[in-house]
């Protein structure tokens, strides 16, 4: 894993983007906005669920103005996605903490100047937001709907805001399919040190989601790309910060938590390991001590692995193990190991935090 690449550090609200800040995950409600209750109890939902921040639409007025009744009733840091009508960045700009434009669907630049005023006025960051599928008639006619027409869209868009002394900028380059999304960031990422925010946009339900967003995101982390993200899913708002941590996780982005190792479903398997697992799952969720732990199924793979994990449960034939770096600790019958491994896993959790 390459190290990540060092960027510009900017805020939103509280929360640190780039530099040296933890990678942040980050959804958007499916309400209207201009519904107050049912908005701030999504995004209620989304802080308990372990979101950074969030993003609300805004298309029309009324939504805009209720961004003031939001922001006073939440304590996560709120973005206005503005599309089309600048006016609306305008009325948001007093409530937010961050403005995402697409440029390519603003239409004159008098009124991103007017946009970039507002923002400087509150140093509120603006993200702009490529997307594959609306990029500036000049872009798209040039290059089509490809990386390297979102990267000239992306660094036309930037050194306008340069030209008009706004720096406090982060960017996205979204595509509905993971090879173009991967490519633009790639190519744009040497360019400039602005903060990214990885996404690939319109990734489908949960399956095709969590698929596409885990092989674009995770190539990009671990090329040591992105700062922020979100993995888009047609489906509950939990899932988007679920799988986004677990991406972090599993690409060595974050330490935190428990790296559950456990067999492939087979022939060998001497032990109810799907359910076991399932347990183990369910009763060490609240960990948060970074640790390997293996729950291994038969004589096969069970010990080599558990030599290597923090904790470990080697089944056999009706009993098992149960390890501690690589010493066992308990021989025990089936029905007791699941009991005895989770006490072993809350104790080294506890001596290791």
């Amino acid at each position: 894993m390459k190290d990540r690449v060092k960027t510009k550090k900017i805020y939103v609200g509280d929360v640190a983007v780039g530099g040296d800040a933890p990678l942040s995950v980050q959804s958007m409600t499916y309400s209207d906005t201009h519904n107050i209750q049912a908005t701030v109890e999504q995004i209620n939902r989304l802080h308990f669920a372990g979101a950074d921040m969030v993003r609300v639409a805004v298309p029309e007025m009324k939504d805009a103005i209720a961004l003031k009744a939001i922001k006073e009733q939440i304590s996560l840091p709120l973005i206005a996605d503005i599309h089309f009508n600048y006016k609306l960045a305008l009325e948001a700009a007093k409530w937010v903490d961050c403005i995402r434009l697409n440029p390519g669907n603003i239409g004159e630049k008098s009124r991103i100047k007017e946009i970039v005023k507002a923002c400087q006025e509150r140093n509120l960051p603006i993200r702009i937001g490529v997307n594959a599928g609306s990029l500036e008639k000049e872009f798209d006619q040039k290059y089509g709907a490809t990386a390297e027409g979102m990267v000239a869209s992306a660094q036309y868009n930037i050194k306008f805001l340069e030209d008009l002394g706004f720096t406090n900028i982060k960017v996205s380059l979204k595509a509905s399919d993971v090879e173009r999304t991967v490519d633009a960031y790639r190519l744009l990422r040497p360019k400039n040190d602005y903060p990214f925010h990885l996404g690939v946009t319109e990734a489908g339900t949960i399956f095709h989601a969590t698929i596409k967003s885990s092989i674009g995101l995770g190539a990009l982390l671990l090329d040591g790309i992105g700062d922020t993200m979100r993995v888009s899913i047609t489906g509950e708002l939990e899932e988007e910060i679920r799988i986004g941590k677990a991406i972090l996780k599993d690409s060595g982005r974050i330490k935190e938590g428990l790296n559950i190792i456990s067999c492939p479903t087979c022939g060998r398997i001497e032990a109810d390991l799907v359910t076991a697992v399932a347990e183990v799952e369910r009763r060490t969720a609240h960990i948060k001590t970074p640790m390997d732990v293996s729950v291994m199924g038969c004589v096969v793979n069970a010990i080599g692995e558990a030599k290597h994990a923090d904790v470990a449960i080697a089944y056999g034939k009706g009993a098992g193990l149960v390890m501690l770096r690589g010493e066992v600790v308990a021989r025990l019958p089936e029905k007791e190991l699941v009991d005895r491994f989770v006490f072993e896993v809350e104790k080294f959790a506890k001596e290791n935090a």
